[in-house]
């Protein structure tokens, strides 16, 4: 029964390595990820800019040749481009290198956005044809949403939330170093008595 099980045990070890060695010899490639990051800024009424940023990363063991970085699903009716461009060209990228590209668009038109992933084309050497990878997606873009007026003391709520725990332990080490490093009134009078 022991020597079903190991002999059960060895095939399946090595099916597994042969149907994996074919993945492995091939792995000598580039593995591009791309996250795609929008933040929202009013600049006054009626007026939001939208900007973006696209970090790429070459997660592969090889290099990545001709690498071109395009995100044109931003509609031109809701957005108008004022800085940088939608699209980005690198010779190439290296194994474990990164690469990030900016532009900043102004939406005058409100209403929900959805925006598609940029798509990074590429070329590697063992292949005629080029390689496509996606960003990743980002959150649907309430553009122009009507947003509550911030409170008074919101931002010392968040410096509280943020450093609270920090200063309170400070204090206390500090408090404490006080007390060891000074000496007390009682020993301090014991001790002018012992000189008299």
């Amino acid at each position: 029964m022991a020597n079903s099980r190991l002999g059960f045990l060895l095939s399946f070890l090595l099916s597994s390595i042969l149907i994996a060695s074919p993945a492995l010899a091939s792995s000598d490639a580039p593995f591009m990820v791309a996250h795609k990051k929008v933040s929202l800024s009013r600049l006054k009424t009626g007026v939001e800019r939208v900007s973006v940023t696209i970090d790429l990363y070459n997660e592969g063991s090889a290099t990545a040749y001709d690498v071109i970085l395009n995100d044109d699903g931003w509609s031109q009716d809701m957005f108008e481009l004022v800085s940088g461009s939608t699209s980005k060209t690198w010779e190439r990228l290296d194994a474990g290198s990164t690469a990030s590209h900016s532009f900043v668009l102004e939406s005058k038109v409100k209403g929900m956005f959805q925006g598609s992933p940029a798509v990074i084309k590429f070329r590697v050497t063992t292949k005629a044809a080029l390689q496509e990878a996606y960003s990743t997606p980002i959150l649907p873009l309430d553009i122009l949403a009507d947003r509550p007026p911030e409170k008074k003391f919101e931002w010392a709520k968040r410096l509280v939330a943020k450093y609270g725990s920090l200063v309170s332990v400070l204090s206390l080490v500090s408090v404490f170093i006080y007390l060891v490093a000074t000496p007390s009134k009682s020993s301090a009078a014991k001790a002018s008595k012992k000189r008299r």
